[in-house]
């Protein structure tokens, strides 16, 4: 485990605002294999181009630390000259916050897409810092923040660096071109699909697994599920869904995992419904859930939605606050881990989904009673009654399973 000193510059936040952020950064190092050793704040209204915290700071920091820490983080985004500069100075590895998410992704992917959607990013992300100490120190002493594309790539030149990423961007295409496909063949059977979304380690993925035994990765960790999955689930009515879990969202999400992870963030887009998981047993849970949206406006994928926000780890709070937060926002009181309120939650969701059904009654012809199968796999059978003339059914079902059976029925009619 490294030893980290964590650097904090910030100019107009507030004291509650600077606490959070840093309880976050905290979570993230504890996330990657690190370990905070303290925290240096500073309040600076005008940035050092060549040192981010000026070279007076950074001397008076390497005195008093350089003999107990491994590496120093900043949460800020620092541009390639100040990480040399700042390594010159320290001669300790120095990474920033985009490179630590990085780093967490490339330790949770664990599909192909997810690997080369991380590598994509990093190598985006590490395009103009391959000249100079910083990437030689880097190599030398591994550990947080180096991992990822491996050794043998950073040492290549920018050229074929540049190749590589063109040829991943091509694979990630080809990805892209897969998904669609299957998408196209899941909408062939109108099945509503529920996008889960959230903020990193708000509980998605532990409300997935308790809704489907999806038999995913759910710890107290960030970003612990990097490879989303879609899940069936009937509702107590008997209405068919999918349950599909995405990727975390975080405040000043890298652009390079924006883009890199676009294709998966597609299912959001496409999705019917979006539920919105929240976290509200820690304080900045507002701006939590506002920076979802953002990133959710910033993909175009909630345009015109039905959105549900189910208000989670209800278990961690006292009855004060979560009346507090009764009287502020309209939404659903869940515990993905004891299972309270889930079952409002579920009937919330179904009030939404059958929306999207319409009743019929619906005749079936007698020498073609395979057609049934149709509202059984699609829609909800509500009554059955099998004649002599044809199979009487009054069901429940999307417009596009009635359009299919009509499809059906008039092809074996001819």
């Amino acid at each position: 485990m490294e030893n980290a000193l964590l650097v904090k510059v910030f100019s107009h936040e507030t004291t509650k605002d600077v606490a959070n952020d840093i309880e976050e950064i905290k979570g993230l190092v504890d996330t990657a294999g690190g370990r905070i050793v303290d925290v240096i704040k500073q309040k600076r209204y005008e940035i050092s181009p060549a040192y981010y915290i000026g070279k007076g700071k950074a001397e008076e920091i390497k005195e008093k630390y350089n003999n107990s820490i491994d590496l120093i983080i900043f949460d800020n985004e620092l541009k390639p000259v100040q990480v040399r500069n700042l390594e010159n100075i320290f001669e300790k590895k120095v990474i920033d916050r985009t490179q630590l998410i990085l780093d967490i992704f490339s330790q949770r992917a664990h599909t192909m897409e997810g690997k080369l959607q991380v590598e994509y990013a990093q190598l985006l992300y590490l395009l103009p810092r391959l000249s100079g100490r910083g990437i030689n120190l880097m190599q030398q002493t591994g550990g947080i923040g180096t991992r990822g594309p491996g050794e043998t790539k950073l040492e290549v030149d920018k050229r074929k660096i540049k190749i590589r990423i063109q040829k991943i961007k091509k694979e990630l295409e080809n990805i892209k071109k897969i998904r669609e496909q299957q998408r196209d063949k899941r909408k062939s059977i109108p099945v509503p699909l529920v996008a889960i979304v959230g903020y990193t380690n708000a509980g998605k993925t532990m409300f997935l697994n308790r809704m489907t035994n999806a038999g995913k990765l759910s710890e107290d960790k960030l970003f612990a599920t990097l490879d989303p999955k879609i899940k069936r689930f009937t509702l107590p009515d008997g209405y068919t869904i999918l349950f599909s879990d995405t990727v975390g969202f975080i405040k000043r999400l890298p652009t390079q995992l924006v883009a890199a992870f676009r294709a998966t963030l597609e299912e959001v887009k496409e999705s019917d419904v979006i539920l919105h998981i929240i976290d509200i047993s820690e304080d900045g849970w507002q701006e939590r859930r506002e920076v979802v949206y953002n990133v959710l406006n910033e993909i175009d994928s909630y345009k015109d939605k039905v959105i549900i926000e189910a208000y989670n780890k209800i278990d961690k709070i006292n009855i004060d606050k979560k009346q507090y937060i009764t009287n502020e926002k309209n939404g659903i009181f869940i515990s993905a881990k004891t299972g309270e309120g889930i079952d409002n939650l579920i009937n919330e969701i179904q009030k939404v989904v059958e929306k999207y059904f319409m009743q019929r009654n619906i005749v079936v012809p007698i020498s073609k009673p395979g057609l049934v199968e149709i509202f059984y796999k699609e829609g909800v059978v509500c009554s059955r009654q099998d004649k002599e003339d044809g199979i009487y059914l009054k069901v429940k079902c999307m417009k596009k399973t009635l359009e299919k059976f009509n499809k059906l029925k008039m092809e074996s009619e001819n």
